[in-house]
């Protein structure tokens, strides 16, 4: 289960005063919108407006100005890096899970030194198992991200500083979470290899598989692109998402090798939103895993930053790396 933290929701909208709230859950939540929304409403007389729209982050932090009073944003933890809004509640809904000791028995391939790394729903269980791989005579780190990580050991699907860290420290990494698409931004980013283990169901996976298959994807994306000349460069207004600065250098560096360029400004990258648009490929500059992980869903090549950089000559496949947000300030 996860914890909602009612109780607090309650407190914090009390004692701010706030006779309106907007509500944001990532899809995975949602389902619980309604029971949430009822409770905080009943419990102040609050107004409890659901947002409906889709929400991958705290990047997609939605602008509630003009639509209630405040905002409470579950699912996530703050991204520092983008301040601090004093009527801005984060409820990063913990999930209660254990990991058994029995779970050793998968790990025994692990190397000396490890690397432990989570979503923020799992990080409470970094502890317990930094002290298990401790009993059976490993070495477990735990590093910190950039200013775009708000806890030790976290992972964004766009940042995996925390894993970067500690890299030379480690011979692999332990991923504590669920699904692919945390670990997964460690396995392109790092160069090490990534085990998940899912405190829910007790399995152990290597991220090798998946890791290879979609890079080879990404490999036939630079091909294809490869014949392009004309180009549309996509910015994004979500304040964490929005690369403008990296937009319009790719802009300049598409038009120095010769290419047509185009910049476009948009909420929500999707198929649909770029349908119109008559070029030969996209270079995408929001979030980096719209292109990796939904590169079918396009019907030309959606290129990442450095994946536009080897179709113009300027890095190789050998240096291809992970598009990273990083905020290092």
């Amino acid at each position: 289960m996860f914890d909602f933290e009612l109780d607090r929701a309650v407190a914090w909208i009390n004692d701010g005063g706030f006779s309106s709230v907007a509500l944001q859950l990532p899809e995975g939540l949602k389902v619980r919108a309604a029971e949430v929304s009822d409770f905080l409403h009943s419990s102040t007389g609050a107004e409890i407006i659901v947002v409906g729209y889709p929400c991958y982050g705290a990047c997609d932090l939605f602008d509630y100005k003009g639509v209630a009073d405040a905002l409470i944003h579950y699912g996530h933890s703050p991204i520092p890096s983008m301040g601090d809004d004093p009527n801005v509640m984060y409820v990063e809904s913990r999930s209660d899970a254990t990991v058994d000791p029995s779970v050793m028995d998968s790990l025994a391939s692990l190397p000396q030194r490890v690397g432990l790394l989570a979503t923020v729903q799992y990080l409470g269980l970094i502890p317990s198992v930094k002290g298990m791989l401790e009993k059976s005579g490993r070495t477990a780190l735990v590093g910190k991200g950039d200013r775009r990580i708000c806890h030790p050991g976290q992972v964004l699907g766009c940042n995996c500083t925390a894993a970067e860290s500690i890299s030379d420290e480690v011979d692999a990494f332990l991923f504590i979470g669920e699904g692919d698409f945390h670990p997964l931004a460690v396995a392109f980013g790092m160069q090490k290899p990534v085990l998940v283990l899912n405190p829910v169901t007790g399995e152990v996976r290597s991220m090798v598989e998946t890791r290879d298959r979609i890079l080879r994807r990404r490999f036939a994306a630079i091909q294809r692109a490869s014949a392009a000349n004309s180009f549309l460069v996509i910015q994004c207004s979500k304040a964490g998402q929005n690369r403008s600065a990296e937009a319009d250098l790719m802009v300049r560096k598409l038009r120095e090798h010769g290419k047509t360029a185009y910049k476009v400004i948009l909420e929500e990258v999707t198929p649909m939103s770029l349908m119109a648009y008559r070029v030969d490929a996209f270079v995408n500059t929001a979030c980096p895993r719209i292109a990796m992980d939904d590169s079918a869903r396009y019907d030309r090549p959606m290129l990442t930053i450095p994946e536009a950089e080897i179709v113009l000559g300027e890095r190789t496949w050998d240096g291809y790396v992970f598009d990273q947000i990083r905020s290092d300030r």
